[in-house]
Formats: structure tokens, sequence, C-alpha cells
């Protein structure tokens, strides 16, 4: 077994492993020479001996060393490393990318295509940092897809290998043997264990997070902006479940999120898919929908230091800045959000998808469409909305640049290059560039200073929008700190 050499700071990631720090999880694996296995830091196996600890910064990597993964830990579905959410250099958008799964889809040439960058210089940075590359990466990942797969449905082995991005069965069972030490049958959960055995059941899965959740805002957040046709929010606070449907390379899905219960690390989640293929990119989205690879401590230490923003935070730990589970969805939302409150965006694009949206085969609930595809829009006349004409041309412009690639929001793109995109449509101002970054895009150091429930927060707190540059590299989260103070719903969409 290969390992790596001795870093700096490798003796605090055995303190950290000593104290079985969850805050740690997904940040870094620890891998174990005697057992030939790997973890996370949290694991609740004894402590090894230091002499026998090898540290690695992806799963990827130490599988490449030859370690399979804990059994008990289960060190390949920790939450993702909360770095690739803040940097925007080319191995930060290259793991957003092979998390939403595009080197199974297009292959490596696809994703380097997407960076602009040639395969061999994404895979030579992939491999400086993160000790494997993109082939590998997408590799652990297609290996949790089929763990997943196998012990929480009743769908043939063949099915599954193809299903979780594999090229051949062959290659299946090898990855499975060599990542878990067991074969696909042995892995696969007994039938009496396995949550969803029909079709209609969906795909239990538990989504972790590190750190405290402030689940009871972002579910408000999104109750607040659901659209009818493609969300709906049920039950009451404390107790609810958010459900939308999902556009998706392979076909549909709708995802199904339960309110978490205080002090738990992850959400419980049910995906029904047309395609299982697509399972790896819903379970993305739907993080980046929920933040779930957040770094709470991170930015409680930098914003709670502030000391008027300081005791927000500590009313609200682990408060989270929404992504968006579709960016061109988020896109075309925030422009109908522009001048006018929350809940009349809300209507406006719930006109639009009973116009315009693509149809579920059949109704689920009160979720009956996906949202209307960019090309479609494009050539719409919108006459539903009753929107001034001024709008409505806004509206097909962004629609026509998506379809045509003028603005790319996928979550590889260099974010300047696409807020700058995005100025230069007539009718798109700083608000709308922005709130687009922040939650299309899941940009943590975005603040919309021209927000009016921005404005009323400072004045609440004394203080003035140059003070925000203290907050970076978490505005976002200041932002929406900053939202919660107001009496009133900020104007968003």
């Amino acid at each position: 077994m290969t390992a790596p050499a001795t870093q700096p700071g490798d003796d605090s990631r055995y303190q950290a492993v000593s104290s079985r720090d969850a805050r740690f999880d997904g940040e870094f694996f620890f891998a174990v020479s005697t057992t030939g296995i790997y973890c996370r830091p949290s694991c609740p196996a004894v402590t090894p001996k230091r002499a026998n600890v090898r540290f690695y910064p992806s799963a990827a990597a130490a599988q490449r060393g030859g370690f399979r993964a804990c059994r008990r830990c289960r060190p390949d579905a920790a939450p993702g490393s909360a770095e690739w959410n803040v940097r925007a250099d080319l191995v930060g958008r290259a793991m957003r990318l092979i998390g939403d799964g595009v080197v199974d889809r297009e292959g490596v040439a696809g994703l380097a295509a997407r960076l602009g960058y040639s395969s061999r210089q994404v895979h030579r940075q992939l491999t400086e940092e993160l000790g494997a590359g993109p082939v590998a990466l997408a590799r652990a990942q297609r290996a949790h897809t089929a763990r997943v797969l196998l012990q929480t449905t009743d769908l043939p082995v063949t099915e599954i290998a193809f299903a979780a991005g594999f090229a051949s069965v062959r290659q299946f069972n090898d990855t499975i043997r060599a990542v878990y030490d067991q074969t696909p049958s042995a892995l696969r959960a007994r039938p009496a264990q396995r949550r969803a055995s029909r079709p209609s059941g969906g795909i239990p899965l538990r989504l972790a997070h590190r750190g405290p959740y402030a689940a009871r805002e972002i579910l408000d957040f999104l109750q607040r902006r659901a659209v009818p046709g493609i969300e709906e929010v049920l039950g009451t606070p404390g107790a609810r479940v958010y459900r939308r449907t999902l556009r998706l390379p392979y076909g549909t899905g709708v995802a199904e999120i339960h309110e978490p219960r205080e002090g738990g690390s992850w959400l419980d989640c049910r995906l029904n898919l047309t395609d299982p293929r697509d399972l790896s990119t819903a379970v993305q989205r739907v993080r980046r929908l929920f933040d779930l690879d957040a770094d709470p401590y991170a930015v409680a230490e930098r914003l709670g230091a502030d000391p008027r923003l300081g005791p927000l935070v500590a009313a609200r730990p682990g408060l989270r800045s929404p992504g968006a589970a579709d960016a061109e969805e988020l896109a075309v939302r925030a422009v109908l959000g522009q001048q006018v409150t929350v809940a009349a965006a809300a209507r406006l694009a719930g006109t639009l998808v009973a116009a315009y949206g693509k149809p579920l085969g059949a109704p689920d609930g009160g979720l009956t469409h996906v949202f209307p595809e960019p090309a479609t829009l494009a050539d719409a006349s919108l006459a539903e909305l009753g929107m001034p004409a001024a709008r409505k041309r806004t509206l097909r412009t962004v629609a026509a640049a998506l379809a045509d690639g003028a603005v790319r929001l996928d979550p590889g793109v260099d974010r300047n290059d696409a807020e700058e995109a995005l100025l230069a449509l007539p009718g798109i101002g700083p608000w709308t560039a922005g709130y687009i970054r922040m939650r299309a895009l899941g940009d943590p150091d975005v603040f919309l200073t021209g927000d009016v429930g921005v404005r009323h927060g400072l004045t609440a707190l004394g203080a003035a929008p140059h003070d925000a540059q203290a907050w970076r590299p978490w505005r976002s989260y200041a932002l929406h700190h900053l939202w919660n103070t107001v009496a009133s719903t900020p104007k968003d969409s």
C-alpha cells in the first residue's frame, strides 16, 4: 500500500481522530496500515496508533492507496468538503463538476472542455492536491452510488452496475470488491432491511452535514418561495416535508426532504427517479439546495467575531445559505422576482410552470410539472404572466442566453465570468446577477448591498455596507443573518 508523505498538520489531524471530531468529516480521511481500512475522523472504532495512521485528502486517494472503506463509519458517505464551495480555481470547479456526474456522462475530455483546460492539466492538478485524478474521483463516487442502490433497492445487480455509471459489470464487481472488500451480493442488505423495494417507494437516503443545522430557517426560506406545481411544503414547523421535482440528465425525479430533529447530523431524503442513473446527480443537487457541505464552524468563527453580527450568529447556529436544485430555473425565477414581493414571484413562477412546464408522467401530490427549459421560454409569448413588456423581454433574453450557452451556470463555471455575462444582458442589474451567483452558483461570499432587507438589517445593527468586507469569505451567510433580523421578507425569488 502506498502512503502519502507526512505533511505539516498531520499531528493536529491525528488529534482530531483521537477526539473523534466530526467537524473534520469529509475534510480529510485517515487510513490504518495494519487493518487496510480508511475512515472518517469521527469513526467510533478504537483510535489506532499514530505510527499506523496515514492521512489522505480524499476518499479516492485512500482507495488508490489500497485501502477499503470502514464498515462502521461509512467514510464514503461523509459530507463533502466545504472547500469546494469557496474555491473558484480549477480544482474547486472540477470537484463540483465531478460531483454533478460530468465525468460519468462526458468523460474526462468533457470535464476538461467545460473547464477550458487540457485533460492532462486537469489530471495533474487534481492528483497534486487530492491524491487522485478525475477518473479515480468519479470511481469513488460511483462506488458510493452503487452501495446505496444495493442496500436500498431491489434493482438487479446488473442494472445497478450501469445505473451507478460503470462501463461494465466486471468493472463494477472489481470496484466493489476493492472499495468495500465484499462482493455486490454480500454488500447488499437483507430484504427486510431494504426500505425501497418498490419503484414507487423511492430511494431512501441520509444526507450528512457537519455541525449544527438551522433547519427551521431553511425550511421557512424555501416554503415562502415554493412554486406551485414544482414545489410543496407539507406539515407544520418542526415536522415539515419539502418536496420538489427535478429535471435531470437522464429523466426526471421527485425529492422529498424531511425537516430534521434538532441535534441530528443528517437530513432524511427520499428520491423517486425515472432513471436510476440520475441518483448521484440528484443527490448533489439536493445537497446544494440545502447547503449540506457548508462548514458552520468556519462561518461562525469569522462572523461571530464581529461585535454587531456576533449575537445573530449565536442566536441561529448553523444558519445556511440555500443554493439551487436547478441553476437555470433559479435564474429565471430571479428575473421574475425583480421589483415584486416573494409571494408575487412565486405566483408568477407557478403560472409559468402551468403554461410551459413539462408535465410529470403522473401527478405526485401537488407536484405536476418540471420547470420549463430555457429553450422553451426563449420563444414563448409569456402573455399569461401579465408582466410589463420590458420584463418579458428580459426573461426571454435570459432564457435564450442560457439555451445557447452565452450564459453558463453549471457547477464548474467561473463565477466571475458568469456574473459578467449576466450583467451584459439588457434588464439584468447587480441585484439579480448577485442573487443568481449566490444561489445558482453556490457562492458563499456574495453581499447584495442594494437589497432592501439587507439595508434594513444593517440599520438595525448600526452597521454600514463597507463593514461587510470584514465578513469575507462568508458574506452570503451574513446576508441571511441580516434577512432574518427584519420583520418583512426581503424581495427575492
